[in-house]
């Protein structure tokens, strides 16, 4: 049996690596792309989805590579994931990402503290972070249920084109939204946007959680 410290270790860890991505990837891509917010959307994009792929096929057998509170929070409700581990996983999370993007300001020689100025607020953000984050939990449970060896790939997939068919670019997670407002770069966002988008976050899960019960109920086959 894998020890709890090591499953924190490896949410800690999978999570700062994710984080690094983000920022540094929407670094270099708004330094390359020459003002173009689409270029640097893309590469801002292909690097996150990939890295998820990557990170969830590496951890993913340690600690289960949720790397988001929502969706430990939703293993959880499914009873797959002890509550006690929850605010650990939690802990995990927020902290590894914000070495995440401190990270990735040392390797682009930014400064490491910073604050956004990056407005992502009303209506049509909250919704796109709902709709987001909602997917992204019916994806991950459909994909344990019937070809848990896909949801790396589905993951990777999903956030990919959620990235690009939500006003928000899909966080869809509580711990980056947190650690992106410490960043006034291209993934930044305001820290008083912040809260708003963490709570529509954990509503998207929860209600992602309750909608796959009566979906795909447990026990349940075809």
């Amino acid at each position: 049996m894998i020890s709890t410290s090591r499953r924190i270790a490896a949410e800690f860890l999978g999570t700062a690596f994710l984080l690094a991505a983000v920022v540094g990837s929407g670094i270099m891509g708004a330094s390359l792309a020459g003002g173009n917010v689409a270029i640097t959307l893309l590469a801002n994009t292909l690097a996150t989805g990939s890295a998820l792929v990557a990170l969830i096929l590496t951890f993913g057998p340690i600690s289960g590579a949720h790397f988001n509170p929502a969706v430990s929070l939703a293993e959880a409700m499914q009873g797959n994931l002890a509550w006690k581990l929850v605010p650990a996983y939690f802990i995990a999370q927020c902290s590894g990402a914000m070495v995440g993007v401190w990270a990735a300001h040392l390797m682009f020689a930014q400064r490491v503290m910073q604050i956004s100025t990056h407005v992502r607020s009303g209506p049509a953000q909250l919704f796109s972070e709902f709709v987001a984050t909602f997917g992204l939990l019916i994806v991950i449970f459909g994909c344990s249920r019937a070809r848990p060896a896909a949801i790396p790939f589905a993951v990777g997939a999903y956030i990919t084109a959620a990235y690009w068919f939500t006003a928000s670019t899909s966080f869809a997670n509580p711990a980056v939204t947190l650690a992106r407002s410490f960043t006034n770069t291209f993934a930044g966002i305001r820290p008083q946007d912040a809260p708003a988008f963490i709570a529509t976050q954990f509503v998207g899960a929860i209600l992602a959680t309750l909608a796959f019960r009566w979906l795909m109920p447990a026990g349940e086959t075809n």
